[in-house]
């Protein structure tokens, strides 16, 4: 169960919307987003509706002002609870369609080149929970939201390129 709440305006200021499940289309809601609080569960954040666009994870607690920082602006147009798992577990692969030199991990990654020696990661297998990819290391850049599932190419999660920096599995903190 989760539970997230959508103001116009920062500081939790003005019309707000809030949800508990998936919400492909915030557009009737709100018009804007300038600050979430986040009460419970993990969220991925989308900028176009049907869960389309750049995306931005979120866990628990208040981004008075979060979004102007990460380059969304007011352009959260859809948002998704990130169901939570017991394990996790992916296969990292430097080749599409998973070939090539195959790692896997179960613990969050800082640095898939430190780790790996790897810059860039061309197909992916998640064979449990949900993870979120950084493109940069120390989990900062564009994010991808990864499901239980097999992506034969780097087009698959949503990105434009192979650049792969972070892994953290998504676990509710709190």
């Amino acid at each position: 169960m989760g539970k997230i709440t959508f103001y116009e305006d920062r500081g939790f200021q003005g019309r707000r919307y809030e949800c508990s499940s998936d919400c492909p289309n915030l557009q009737p809601y709100i018009s804007r987003c300038n600050s979430i609080r986040v009460d419970s569960g993990c969220w991925m954040l989308y900028e176009r509706p049907n869960f389309q666009g750049r995306q931005h994870f979120l866990r628990r607690g208040d981004y008075s002002d979060y979004l102007q920082r990460v380059g969304l602006s007011d352009s959260v147009r859809s948002c998704c609870l990130i169901p939570q798992t017991g394990s996790h577990r992916l296969r990292l692969y430097e080749k599409e369609d998973h070939k090539g030199l195959m790692m896997e991990l179960s613990e969050d990654c800082s640095s898939i080149q430190d780790r790996f020696h790897l810059s860039e990661v061309r197909s992916l297998h998640v064979l449990e929970g949900y993870w979120v990819l950084y493109e940069m290391p120390n989990y900062r850049g564009h994010q991808y939201l990864l499901r239980p599932q097999e992506y034969r190419r780097y087009h698959d999660w949503g990105a434009v390129d192979a650049k792969a920096g972070s892994l953290q599995r998504v676990v509710d903190l709190c």
